[in-house]
């Protein structure tokens, strides 16, 4: 009798989450994986919001998001405003009739968007809320040597990332691992909190947790450890420049942080040589930081504080990227 009890409780629970209406906000490959874990779990998604097609390659044709690829593929209705403002998307946006909305790598929300379902709007956050609050928390977690990172589920709200905290998990990060190597760990384990959290929501046994907003103290809920706030601002090209002043452990992890995408540089001669994997040489430098040492075969090094950078797979401006060892068998130094 109790398990009959229980399992029409379950099927009560499991039919309220795969009829919520949802309308599902993304763009990148990084939301794909989010809006397939929602589908694989049966969810109503009502609609898919992402960017306009834009050109792209060579040829500037047109291209659509990876998000909308996959709608497209799985039969989802998809709307593609240029301005959020709209009030012709608005009014489309709002006929949908959504119970909740669930953002993932998407542009900023106005309020009239954000606070428009009853339920609210969810945000997937590539990081351990309140650290790394901004446009860029994969990469800065990498490039400030950070052992550990996570993801977040919240409540949008008017102030950028600071709205309450739903579900949190966390997973360490290797010593030689690139962000978007961490990216590719986070989209899954991202995925599957998210569906987690609209379990959660459904079943009632999710409980909000309100961020602090001031840079004091500050502590996540999975680690429960103190520390000061960390921002993950965009990243610019002078973030990607390397100061070869800096020890080799900051290099290190600023080329990580920055693979593959946008890319360390620095320059090579006339060129600039962007770095996507590198290791460190604890030998004291006999050169000036900066300064490249070669035997044009099998290594190419730069000279940093306490140190040396030793480059495996670079790209040289207007070459294809390559391992050092195919590079130094084409390359001459002047």
């Amino acid at each position: 009798m109790i398990k009959s009890i229980l399992r029409l409780i379950f099927a009560g629970i499991m039919n309220y989450f795969q009829t919520l209406r949802i309308v599902f906000m993304g763009t990148p490959e990084f939301a794909v994986a989010s809006l397939e874990a929602l589908v694989k779990a049966k969810c109503n998604i009502v609609g898919v919001i992402t960017a306009p097609d834009k050109p792209a390659g060579r040829g500037m044709k047109m291209t659509e998001s990876a998000v909308k690829k996959y709608a497209v593929r799985h039969h989802l209705k998809v709307l593609q405003p240029e301005k959020l403002k709209n009030l012709e998307f608005l009014e489309e946006l709002r006929s949908l009739n959504a119970d909740l909305q669930i953002v993932v790598a998407f542009r900023m929300l106005p309020e009239s968007v954000w606070n428009m379902p009853p339920l609210g709007t969810i945000n997937l956050h590539g990081s351990l809320l309140p650290q790394y609050r901004g446009a860029a928390p994969i990469n800065w977690a990498v490039i400030n040597g950070e052992k550990e990172t996570g993801v977040t589920t919240f409540k949008l709200k008017h102030e950028i990332d600071t709205g309450n905290i739903l579900l949190q998990e966390s997973f360490p990060i290797d010593e030689n691992e690139t962000a978007g190597e961490v990216h590719d760990k986070m989209k899954e384990i991202g995925a599957r909190v998210l569906v987690e959290t609209l379990k959660g929501i459904a079943d009632g046994t999710l409980e909000e947790k309100k961020q602090t907003t001031d840079d004091g103290p500050q502590s996540s809920i999975v680690s429960g450890q103190s520390s000061s706030l960390k921002h993950a601002p965009k990243i610019f090209t002078e973030t990607c420049n390397i100061d070869w002043r800096r020890s080799i452990d900051e290099i290190q992890n600023l080329i990580r942080g920055l693979s593959p995408f946008p890319g360390a540089f620095t320059e090579l001669g006339d060129k600039t040589i962007k770095i996507f994997r590198s290791e460190k040489e604890l030998s004291l430098p006999t050169s000036k930081p900066g300064r490249w040492e070669s035997d044009g075969k099998t290594y190419l090094k730069f000279a940093a504080k306490d140190g040396y950078i030793l480059l495996k797979d670079i790209q040289l401006e207007g070459k294809k990227r390559m391992l050092i060892e195919d590079f130094l068998r084409g390359y001459r130094f002047g």
